[in-house]
């Protein structure tokens, strides 16, 4: 009762659309939190009820109260169940194109579905306001390492902080008010953080959330951000060969990892990597993290507002707003330029003439044949016959090998661009050429 398809009394049979419109009701039942019959209840039969609202747009009077959807996932989801109880059997989609819609409603969902994380079971990470403002001098600007228009990021000592080894930490701080679009990044990184495990993706120690603040703590780094050391040319340190390639590998586990997980970064860039006291690298900064949808042929996301930085974003997404794992390689591709060249993508050198970025120099140069001039200095000390001497610069067959795997990794279009395993295995190639050397 409840479920069965009308058309059965008057044609005294059942087809495969019968079973569409059970199916219909059951998508109505999981919206409105309750059963298809109740005899309790004034509307008894939640069909017609549900109906009339879709047909009235009032689903907001009778889906269940305490869900969390996003508005256009509820348009796509409703219109589906809505036709699966069309009257004329003839009218009724077919299972493969119920499924596609769902599969789109659930895109639509993704993106915000984390704001509704319940953050009570991470109680044991919880960290008092009072202890953070006074580690950091009410948050004076001399503990800031990083900010910007989202988050101010501080280092310092928290006192009475449990987490052992940690008394020194990381302290990110969301713009305070009443912005939806910063709690929702705050929400989603916590979300990610405590799901995610992995040695080179930063580790979350605890948060706060008290009044408008929203502040998470995070384990702190002891060589900065990988920026720093291509910006910076008075540094006191210099990478070399050996230890670039390792920070490449490392970057390139997480986000083999990471790709596993069905999830894309979308914001992979110098300023987001890590370097710990032994150079070993951390992915970090996951505020615009997104999830791939399940069960979707090509694995893409279609979106209209791009996140990441200008000189790192896929043009393909930023053409057409498709987002694969091959973005997230792209911008990979961007960083391990960076690396080569010693530095950032958005350098003033990379702005002159038809250039705009170091990628675009980067693939320019590489066709011409010319990618070598564009070397960091500091890795080659030529000698007479124009050959790179091998105790400091890079060795020849490791360079060649990291060189076309970048340039692969940063292709126009996503289709031609390798999977991170795929770099991850050619980066291990160009460290084993070169410790064997």
């Amino acid at each position: 009762m409840g479920y069965m398809d009308p058309a059965i009394e008057k044609t005294g049979g059942v087809t495969h659309e019968s079973d569409v419109y059970s199916f219909g009701v059951v998508l109505f039942e999981t919206l409105c939190g309750r059963k298809a019959y109740v005899e309790s209840e004034a509307d008894r039969f939640l069909t017609p009820l549900a109906k009339y609202h879709y047909e009235n747009k009032t689903m907001h009077d009778i889906i269940q109260p305490d869900l969390v959807i996003d508005p256009q996932s509820l348009i796509k989801y409703s219109a589906v169940a809505y036709s699966c109880l069309n009257e004329d059997r003839a009218c009724r989609p077919g299972m493969n194109h119920i499924v596609g819609e769902l599969e789109k409603a659930l895109e639509l969902h993704l993106p915000n579905e984390n704001m509704g994380i319940n953050l009570e079971y991470l109680k044991n990470l919880k960290i008092r306001l009072t202890d953070i403002i006074f580690a950091t001098d009410n948050f004076s600007k001399k503990y800031i390492i990083s900010s910007s228009p989202c988050y101010t990021c501080y280092t310092a000592k928290l006192k009475n902080f449990e987490s052992q080894n940690h008394s020194s930490v990381v302290i990110k701080r969301f713009v305070s008010g009443q912005d939806f679009e910063h709690g929702e990044h705050f929400v989603k990184e916590i979300e990610l953080l405590t799901r995610v495990k992995h040695p080179n993706i930063v580790t979350l120690l605890g948060f706060c959330i008290d009044a408008s603040e929203r502040i998470l703590v995070l384990e702190n780094f002891d060589n900065f951000f990988l920026d720093y050391h291509l910006i910076d040319t008075k540094k006191p340190f210099v990478l070399t060969w050996g230890q670039r390639l390792k920070i490449c590998i490392d970057i390139a586990h997480a986000l083999n990892y990471l790709h596993s997980q069905m999830i894309i970064h979308r914001d992979i860039c110098s300023l987001n990597i890590e370097l710990d006291q032994n150079w070993g690298a951390k992915i970090s900064n996951f505020d615009n993290f997104i999830y791939l949808p399940p069960n979707q042929e090509d694995e893409a996301l279609y979106l209209n507002k791009i996140a990441g930085r200008v000189y790192y974003v896929d043009p393909e997404y930023d053409k057409t707003g498709k987002l694969k794992r091959e973005s997230d390689v792209f911008s990979f591709g961007v960083v391990l330029f960076e690396i080569l060249c010693g530095r950032v993508a958005n350098d003033s050198i990379y702005e002159t003439g038809s250039a705009k970025g170091l990628v675009v120099a980067a693939r320019r140069s590489f066709c011409a044949g010319t990618l070598e001039e564009m070397i960091d200095p500091i890795l080659k000390r030529e000698n007479g016959e124009n050959n790179f001497v091998q105790d400091r610069g890079p060795n020849m067959d490791s360079l060649r090998t990291f060189i076309e795997i970048a340039y692969k990794c940063v292709a126009e279009t996503q289709d031609q661009r390798p999977t991170m395993k795929v770099v991850v295995k050619e980066l291990k190639k160009a460290l084993f050429f070169q410790e064997t050397s």
